[in-house]
């Protein structure tokens, strides 16, 4: 009587399982960029939407300043206890600088989220502590020449705020071999790329952080029991 044949699924358990955990990680890595992106948008796209309606609501009242600095303290005591620190007054005056630095950014925009995003979306590709340097840049020429060459070479804030500090753009006028230098300018060391994810530590994307992420976390455990139970 012939032998029946070995039975190989232990021996092919550990492959299956090392193929299903290679594929989850790569979709959480890049489920995690992809949700780094989109909340790193929304984040500078709504800080400029407050930004403008704490300017139009300056304008609504006394013309003073002391009338804004009052507007501002008092969202800061309102808004810190239910959205956390990143709402204190220093931040708020950055908003509002952000606007009044991009006022044509957009039109004014409805109260829906999703709308603030899909408007802003593509006005702002860097994240908000990129913009949060650009505000110390007062030429406007200059402010745009590093906005694009922090998107083009991959900056990190780091990076953008050393160029800053060495006049890179000045450096760069006055150089006869520009194209060495913007050339050179988009090498970036090791640890200095940009990355999404680094913006993820501000206070205000915190708690949008942990909905988004549970979502991921939702998606691949329902993946992952697919991929066993086929």
């Amino acid at each position: 009587m012939p032998e029946a044949p070995e039975n190989n699924s232990s021996d092919s358990t550990p492959n299956l399982y090392q193929t299903v955990l290679a594929e989850v990680s790569d979709l959480l890595e890049s489920a995690r960029r992809e949700a780094a992106k989109t909340v790193n948008t929304l984040m500078t796209a709504t800080y400029w939407e407050l930004g403008r309606r704490i300017v139009e609501l300056e304008q609504q009242g006394a013309e003073r300043a002391e009338y804004g600095k009052q507007i501002v303290d008092r969202l800061a005591q309102d808004l810190s206890p239910k959205f956390g620190r990143g709402f204190k007054k220093s931040n708020l005056f950055q908003m509002r600088a952000f606007y009044l630095t991009y006022p044509d950014a957009a039109q004014p925009l409805s109260e829906e989220a999703t709308n603030i995003f899909q408007t802003l979306s593509g006005k702002f590709p860097l994240p908000w502590s990129h913009y949060v340097k650009l505000l110390s840049v007062k030429n406007p020429e200059a402010r745009a020449f590093y906005e694009a060459e922090a998107l083009r070479g991959g900056w990190s804030v780091r990076q953008l705020d050393r160029q800053v500090s060495t006049q890179f753009y000045e450096r760069t006028l006055l150089s006869r071999n520009k194209a060495a230098m913007l050339e050179k300018s988009s090498q970036s060391g090791e640890g200095e790329a940009i990355r999404p994810e680094d913006e993820l530590k501000d206070p205000f994307v915190l708690e949008v952080r942990r909905d988004i992420w549970n979502d991921i976390l939702g998606t691949a455990k329902r993946t992952l029991g697919r991929w066993c139970l086929s």
